[in-house]
């Protein structure tokens, strides 16, 4: 069994996010799209906020975690340097 980095974990979260659109993902829909608990999942979200990588906003009454501009960048230069190591075999 191979387990996911942190690093892993958060590029998931925010790929997840993006494709969500403006619309965003409320935290049990995230919990189920990411495979987390809903604890690990609240720690994360709150480590994303405060680093500007996510917002929470208020959509239809709920409270939903959109993928600030911040964070489609991170997300893009995450995937270029995992593809960049993945091509000289080293696992990230």
């Amino acid at each position: 069994m191979k387990y996911r980095t942190n690093m892993q974990i958060m590029a998931q979260v925010l790929d997840n996010m993006q494709d969500a659109g403006t619309q965003g993902l409320i935290i049990s829909r995230l919990t189920q799209k990411a495979n987390l608990s809903h604890d690990r999942l609240i720690s994360l979200t709150s480590n994303l906020i405060g680093s500007g990588l996510i917002t929470k906003i208020e959509y239809d009454g709920r409270n939903c975690y959109v993928i600030t501009e911040k964070g489609i960048m991170f997300l893009s230069e995450y995937q270029k340097f995992y593809d960049f190591a993945n091509s000289f075999g080293l696992e990230l």
